[in-house]
């Protein structure tokens, strides 16, 4: 159901959904009065934010009919773009945050009127003006600037992936469910892409039949690996293991704040700028989190997936204690959803491929997504798909686009906040899901093993003790809770 337009602004009429078969296993774990509310909802047809159910139907902006106030967590490397994006729609930039000086001070040339924060944690103090929180900071913190923006009723959009770990994903999914009146969004920029939106009207018409399989591949190859192989592959920066000493913190970052809520260490080139810090355990989560986000997206959306059955390790080096690998492999089961069958995805990244791809049986594209259906294949990148094999689709005419374009990830997102537009498609409520199961990934991968995966107890059955790599501890002075 798409939301109407509207002068008013921040009018929001529609509750936040879940992937299908989601709901139901979230469901369990809310509290009592929102599995009422969902039941509610379900059995009477009713989607509006209601004040019947406990939901105020309109969140009102501090300027009503007016431009929405925005405050920015994050405003270097991919933050500048929703600087600009912010600058593009001439909403009111209020707050700017940043624990390096230089990128604060270049975010304060183009928006001089507002306040300025090293600190986010001192910006949830004075929420004065804001409306909506635009977050890019590293994954790490990505929950610390999350959740206190949605406690506190501010529309959140947040840069993949959502957050570090599971555990904050869970957070993150059941706070924004809780508040079905804000507006969510991911910054998976692919996901508003034409050719995304093609290849999942493909796949949902039947074009080549049931799928049971589909394969997603990466050749980036950052992490950890032996120099042969970084050398090969032209590493970010080969990072060889974990420092022994120290560098000089460059002047202007703030080491202690960058570090936040993950266990001190002295300041490393391997570390900062980013992207160099997402292969490290502490701060990220490594390519499949990273990239995952954008990759995976694709049959998440096209197949409904929900929450996997077993994830399974099925290539890669021994796991290194602090660094994320650059080259693996790993291979979910789901089961039927609705009337999908059940079907297996495997994620491949660095050297690893699909076996079809190393027999040259496909193109063999660098990156891609291939659907294996009952009645054929499809392979998807990007920005270009093709059905396989090509001379059995000879004349093929696609189905008439049903899924309507984009007007840009940021852009979506702050329409949707105003009332202008519909809920956004990477909602948390889609994208949170998509970010656990990201993460399972590499849970196994650690793991080492074959794992079960009670979704609503948050477990695995056979295998409880892989279950510490679901969330971590928090240095002191930092904290999720409420």
């Amino acid at each position: 159901m798409n939301m109407p337009n509207t002068v008013n602004a921040c009018l929001s009429n529609r509750i936040l959904s879940f992937p299908p078969g989601w709901g139901e296993v979230h469901a369990r774990r809310m509290k009592p009065e929102l599995i009422d509310r969902r039941r509610f909802l379900k059995s009477t047809g009713v989607a509006a934010g209601s004040a019947v159910l406990g939901f105020p139907a309109i969140t009102r902006c501090q300027s009503p009919n007016s431009k929405l106030g925005l405050a920015l967590i994050g405003v270097g490397g991919r933050g500048r773009a929703h600087v600009q994006a912010a600058l593009d729609s001439k909403e009111d930039i209020v707050a700017l945050v940043d624990v390096n000086e230089n990128n604060l001070g270049a975010a304060l040339e183009l928006a001089p009127k507002a306040r300025s924060y090293s600190d986010f944690r001192e910006l949830f103090t004075n929420l004065d003006g804001i409306d909506a929180v635009f977050v890019a900071t590293t994954e790490h913190t990505h929950a610390f600037a999350i959740l206190p923006a949605l406690r506190a009723g501010k529309h959140v959009y947040s840069e993949k992936p959502l957050t570090r770990d599971v555990f904050e994903a869970r957070l993150v999914i059941e706070t924004a469910a809780a508040r079905p009146e804000l507006m969510t969004q991911m910054g998976t920029q692919i996901h508003a892409g034409e050719n995304y939106r093609r290849v999942v009207e493909l796949v949902e018409s039947g074009a080549i039949g049931p799928v049971r399989e589909a394969h997603c591949w990466v050749s980036r190859a950052w992490g950890w690996q032996t120099q042969e192989e970084a050398e090969k592959h032209k590493d970010l920066i080969y990072t060889p293991d974990t420092p022994a000493k120290g560098m000089p913190v460059p002047d202007g970052l703030d080491w202690d704040l960058w570090i936040g809520p993950a266990p001190y260490r002295d300041f490393h080139e391997f570390y900062f700028p980013g992207p160099r810090w997402y292969r490290w355990w502490d701060f990220g989560n490594g390519t499949m989190s990273d990239l995952g986000s954008h990759r995976n997206d694709l049959p998440w959306w096209a197949l409904k997936l929900d929450a996997p059955l077993t994830i399974e390790p099925v290539a890669g080096p021994a796991p290194h204690a602090d660094i994320a690998p650059a080259s693996m492999a790993v291979k979910y089961t789901y089961g039927p959803r609705g009337p999908l069958p059940p079907v297996e995805m495997t994620w491949y990244q660095g050297v690893e491929k699909p076996r079809l791809w190393r027999e040259g049986k496909i193109p063999q594209w660098g990156d891609g997504c291939l659907f294996i259906g009952d009645g054929g294949m499809l392979l998807a990148d990007y920005s270009k798909y093709i059905l396989l094999p090509e001379d059995k689709f000879v004349g093929f005419k696609p189905p008439t686009p049903t899924i309507a374009p984009s007007p840009g990830q940021q852009a979506e997102w702050i329409l949707a906040c105003k009332g202008e537009g519909p809920k956004p498609l990477c909602h948390f409520g889609y994208s949170g899901p998509l970010t656990e199961a990201n993460h399972l990934g590499n849970v196994a991968y650690r793991a080492g093993k074959k794992l079960e995966w009670d979704a609503r107890n948050m477990k695995f059955p056979n295998a409880p003790e892989a279950e510490r790599f679901l969330k971590r501890e928090y240095r002191e002075g930092w904290s999720l809770e409420g």
